[in-house]
């Protein structure tokens, strides 16, 4: 017997786009795009029948299936999601939170024009910079500072400023690498600055930069191995060694803090990192140091030393190319007033808080969460609160973890295929994407970055786990 031919008849575009049910979709999306969609979805949809499949054709069908095509084509790539990975400062996940007061001040800035270069005193230009600079000198000693859009930015700057066409002094132990493949060696050359390695991997002594040093060095630079730690037999040479070094062959002491901070870090019972306030004290004429890592502020790189070395810095017509805008400076100017009052830091800064929460707290949420996510798991997985460790991240203090505490998965006995990578696609197509870790056949969910406020959104979505 002939096959009979499948039934191609599929509403008009006309009917469909007169249909009481289409409406909202013109008024939310614009008619354009609306008939652009409908058109594809009414090809796709007779494609699908041609080949044999079944579809949906009917008028409530199709407009249901074209909601949810324009939805989707207007969903916004970034999203935003649960980091429980157990790293803080996760580069990925876009780093440092930003308080609520800078999160209210870039909505300002959004809505309203800004003071952004402009002098309300003498109500002439002014300079952007002007804005966050009288925190920063107090917040670090100082003399002048300038802002760029991030460190990696920062020290490109400084040394096409300083050290274009001369030669800078550097440790190879301090020869650093940091995500993306960004190398010291490599923006050095970029900068056009010659890279006069010293001493060994593991060891570098004082008189190794003062033979080095000639009529060609234009700095004598550090950089705060932020990112991994050398161990065992070792030496370095400290700022305050190298200081009257360079004083003597009249070159600057330049310091990339990479994720520096403002505070001692001890007082709030976490490891010792050297802050740019100790780095400046000890003698560096020049600094470069992240705004979106330990300080916990918006992406930017911040040089701070010499008033002439500044000076020269923002004259370098490169600055216009790596400056920053009114968001940055909107976001930044809060975060750096709340270094002025330490006593209250780890209430009000996001970053320190969550950086210095406590363990028992940690541990409740996750045996209240425990049982909704073993109801949501079924048998094929074990779900167990378990202490872990949690870590800063974004190269900072590499070597040194926190204690933390939250949600250990583990595939039952005899399931087959890859139950915990299956797992973690579930989480992440959650309507808000949870973020976990795989390590140690079991997939990790560390909750210090899981505040009470956003609990119940979590726990809520959870029952969507089959689905996703």
């Amino acid at each position: 017997m002939t096959q009979a031919a499948p039934n191609l008849r599929l509403p008009a575009v006309h009917v469909l786009l007169a249909a009481p049910g289409c409406a909202p979709l013109v008024e939310r999306y614009g008619r354009e795009q609306t008939v652009n969609a409908l058109r594809e979805l009414l090809g796709d949809l007779r494609a699908t029948l041609l080949d044999g499949g079944a579809a949906d054709t009917s008028e409530a069908g199709v407009l249901a299936a074209l909601g949810d095509r324009l939805a989707g084509a207007n969903r916004s790539r970034m999203r935003r999601l649960f980091n429980l990975t157990g790293t803080v400062l996760h580069t990925n996940l876009g780093r440092a939170l930003l308080p609520d007061v800078a999160v209210q001040a870039v909505a300002d800035a959004l809505r309203w024009p800004m003071n952004l270069e402009w002098d309300l005193e003498t109500g002439k230009r002014g300079d952007r910079d002007t804005l966050v600079e009288e925190h920063l000198l107090k917040l670090t000693g100082a003399e002048a500072v300038t802002i760029v859009n991030n460190n990696a930015a920062a020290v490109l700057l400084m040394l096409n400023t300083l050290a274009q066409g001369r030669e800078v002094i550097v440790s190879r132990g301090e020869l650093v690498e940091i995500g993306g493949a960004f190398r010291i060696p490599d923006v050095m050359t970029r900068a056009g600055a010659t890279l006069r390695e010293v001493g060994a991997t593991n060891r570098t002594h004082s008189k190794d930069y003062d033979e080095a040093a000639g009529t060609a060095t234009a700095l004598m630079m550090k950089v705060h191995t932020s990112n991994y730690a050398i161990t065992g037999f070792t030496r370095e040479v400290t700022v305050e060694e190298l200081v009257p070094l360079a004083r003597r062959h009249n070159v600057p002491v330049a310091v990339d803090l990479g994720s520096g901070t403002l505070v001692d870090l001890e007082q709030y019972g976490l490891p010792h990192e050297t802050t740019v306030r100790e780095t400046i004290a000890a003698g560096a004429d020049i600094v470069t140091f992240s705004g979106d890592k330990l300080l916990g502020g918006p992406q930017c790189g911040i040089i701070a030393g010499r008033k002439d070395l500044i000076a020269a810095i923002k004259k370098n017509p490169l600055k216009r190319a790596l400056r920053v805008g009114k968001l940055t400076l909107a976001a930044l100017e809060p975060v750096l007033a709340l270094y002025h009052a330490p006593d209250l830091l780890t209430e009000r800064l996001t970053t320190l808080r969550l950086l210095t929460r406590p363990a028992g707290a940690m541990r409740a949420l996750a045996e209240q969460l425990q049982p909704a996510m073993q109801q949501a798991l079924g048998e094929t997985y074990a779900v167990t609160a378990e202490p872990m460790t949690s870590q800063i991240g974004s190269g900072a203090l590499p070597v040194d973890v926190l204690p933390s505490f939250g949600l250990a998965m583990r595939a039952a006995p005899g399931t087959r295929g890859n139950p915990l990578g299956v797992l973690e696609r579930r989480l992440r197509n959650l309507p808000v994407p949870v973020i976990g870790r795989i390590a140690d056949d079991a997939l990790w969910l560390d909750l210090r970055c899981l505040e009470a406020d956003h609990a119940a959104e979590f726990s809520a979505q959870l029952t969507q786990l089959g689905t996703a």
